[in-house]
């Protein structure tokens, strides 16, 4: 039995079920997200929701629901449930008696005596959501009503009733389609069933509630446009295919292409599986860009993002191909040494940084020459703009030390802002800045000075000394009496707030820090950080900590880096122990990979959380799937092998 199994007591309990939500890519940017009873309960929930081409590629919400109906005897028996306000109507979740998550979406519902299950299946690569119908068990001629509830608009917003929207379903073979304001792509609406008929009814839903949104603090009301339903005889055994789509299909293909499609499919079985099924959604492929979306349901591409996931996420299963593949779009797009970050922003002084880690975790399976002539160009393009200076914002000084300053913008991964202003601005020399730029020299410096070309020689001449110099002025200035090293040093001197930034410096191939001075570290990130589900961003004995992330933007703003708990700089954690402990650290590392093992079960199914409180028991919170989230605990899984395999070899 599948691990993500749901049974008619847990689907009933609406305190329990709307809590969990599904989720389902094309790999190309579209999705799929819902509840697993399919009410909605954020604005980013839908059947289809898909990146609209000639309005730049974001996210629209097409079809937010598709409410079924079994009529039989004249009696009709809505299978949906919507919030509405003060109630929920109807409350299908009471026929359900199943949820299955493996090869794809499966709810089993129970009538009286009918039973019809309902599989969802996104094409990959298309914008195309298949949804068929069987029916398992009917005693009487039964009839399935199928309505279609129509957004079209981006999945920030909400939709409301309106005068502009085309109230019209045009005919289409085995359907219609629809398209309810210009520059939309039409959306066909189509079904192999025979003796299908669809019934034109345009009207106005109002008030539908996602209380997700309500809960943080956004408009969360709804109207939404149903055009019409279809209607269809269906009989025992009988199954039926229904599809949404930007193109027109053949519906005498659709059962073909389901069954294709599902054959395609991966079993989501174990807590692993979930997680490299789960890898797999994250990379999108559109054109001849190849990119990470951060998080679903709400992030897009993070420059950031990508290259601190893009490892774990690729590479542990031995996806080769398509880390390379976004490495190429993402260097395509480099300008003055800088990635872009979330857009077209050029604001991070990180993502350039981890573009070096992420080239030494490659160079595993291609080799130090591949890298080199892949890449070198652009490693040595992004050393010497920061040595020349980026804008007003980076520079190295002549001490070797990265200085990353902009008092309107957060450079670092802690990029949170409110009221125009960073809340962790860390403005100066920060310590995870310096340690990745420390590593990205000495890692140039060794490819480079495998070359016998005049270029690189030059090259590795002008930066031999600078190795030296960074560490001997980041010792001196992060290095604390207290036995860890600051989080960052402006012109007022050290910050000596315990954050998880420090920690890679111990965990990087290419360390300023002596063996005790690591181990220092780590007992202090131990001590004051660590939790079952990632590291705090601030001590809890700090008196700006902030141990829940809830509530308006603004609070959970004020809290995202103030202490919430975050799954990816774990991975560096663990790394960090191993260098220290070799295989002894095996057992804390297999303590740590459990703790997440209940959370594909939870919040998002399938999947790792963005963030978690920083106080027990730690809430999921955020993004319901997180690449970079996703990534740390394969890699941590990928250590553990390593580790154990090596054991065995010794033995």
């Amino acid at each position: 039995m599948s691990v993500l199994n749901f049974d008619k007591n847990s689907l009933g309990n609406l305190e329990y079920s709307l809590q969990r939500e599904m989720l389902s890519t094309n790999r190309s940017g579209g999705y799929m997200s819902t509840t697993i009873v399919c009410c909605n309960t954020r604005k980013y929930h839908g059947l289809m929701v898909c990146p609209i081409e000639s309005f730049g590629n974001e996210n629209y919400v097409l079809l937010s629901s598709l409410d079924e109906t079994v009529v039989q005897h004249d009696q009709s028996f809505n299978l949906a449930i919507h919030r509405y306000p003060g109630t929920y109507e109807p409350r299908g979740h009471k026929y359900i008696i199943d949820f299955n998550y493996t090869p794809t979406p499966t709810i089993t519902y129970r009538v009286g005596g009918v039973q019809l299950r309902k599989e969802l299946l996104w094409i990959h690569s298309r914008q195309q959501l298949l949804v068929r119908y069987t029916l398992l068990e009917a005693h009487s001629p039964t009839r399935l009503r199928l309505r279609p509830f129509l957004a079209f608009r981006r999945s920030h917003e909400l939709s409301h009733a309106n005068m502009s929207a085309d109230c019209h379903s045009y005919e289409a073979r085995g359907g219609v389609r629809n398209r309810l304001y210009e520059g939309f792509p039409w959306l066909w609406l189509q079904t192999d069933a025979p003796g299908s008929e669809f019934i034109a009814a345009p009207d106005w839903y109002y008030d539908f509630e996602y209380l997700e949104e309500k809960w943080r603090g956004y408009d969360y009301r709804e109207d939404l446009l149903t055009t019409g339903y279809f209607e269809m005889p269906i009989t025992r055994d009988q199954s039926i295919v229904f599809s949404s789509s930007t193109e027109e299909t053949d519906p005498d293909t659709l059962r073909q292409m389901f069954e294709e499609e599902l054959g395609r499919r991966s079993d989501k079985i174990d807590f692993l599986s979930c997680l490299r099924h789960s890898a797999r959604q994250f990379i999108a492929r559109h054109g001849d860009k190849t990119e990470v979306v951060a998080g679903y349901p709400w992030f897009g591409r993070w420059g950031r993002d990508t290259f601190i996931a893009l490892p774990g996420i690729t590479l542990t299963q031995g996806n080769i191909e398509g880390c390379r593949a976004v490495l190429d779009t993402m260097t395509r797009e480099m300008q003055d040494g800088l990635f872009p970050n979330m857009g077209s922003a050029y604001n991070s002084v990180d993502a350039p940084l981890w573009f070096f880690w992420t080239l030494q975790q490659l160079e595993e399976h291609i080799g130090g020459t591949e890298i080199w002539k892949s890449y070198g160009t652009y490693m040595k393009e992004i050393l010497t703009a920061y040595r020349r200076g980026i804008g007003d914002a980076i520079r190295v000084h002549d001490n070797g030390l990265v200085w990353a300053s902009s008092p309107n913008h957060a450079l670092t991964w802690m990029d949170a802002v409110v009221d125009g202003r960073p809340v962790t601005g860390r403005d100066g020399y920060q310590v995870e800045i310096n340690a990745l730029w420390y590593n990205a020299v000495c890692y140039t410096l060794a490819l480079a000075g495998k070359r016998r070309n005049k270029v690189d020689k030059a090259f590795v001449e002008e930066w031999a000394e600078m190795p030296a110099r960074i560490k001997s002025a980041f010792l001196e200035r992060f290095w604390l009496p207290e036995g860890y090293l600051a989080d960052y040093v402006d012109n007022s001197g050290p910050n000596c707030f315990i954050r998880p930034n420090q920690i890679i410096a111990c965990s990087l191939d290419y360390t300023m820090l002596s063996e005790s001075q690591r181990v220092s570290v780590v007992d202090t990130v131990h001590l004051h950080l660590l939790t079952p589900k990632g590291l705090r961003t601030l001590s809890p004995r700090n008196r700006l900590y902030v141990g829940r992330y809830e509530g308006d933007q603004r609070t959970r703003d004020m809290a995202y880096h103030q202490g919430t708990v975050w799954p990816w700089p774990l991975e560096h954690y663990v790394r960090a122990n191993f260098i220290l402990y070799g295989a002894k650290f095996l057992p804390q590392a297999h303590s740590i990979l459990e703790g997440f093992e209940d959370d594909i079960s939870n919040y998002g199914i399938g999947s790792i959380a963005e963030v978690y409180d920083g106080d027990p028991p730690h809430r999921p919170g955020g993004a319901i799937s997180q690449a970079w989230s996703v990534g740390a605990i394969l890699r941590i899984q990928e250590m553990i092998d390593e580790y154990e395999n090596t054991n065995k070899k010794k033995r």
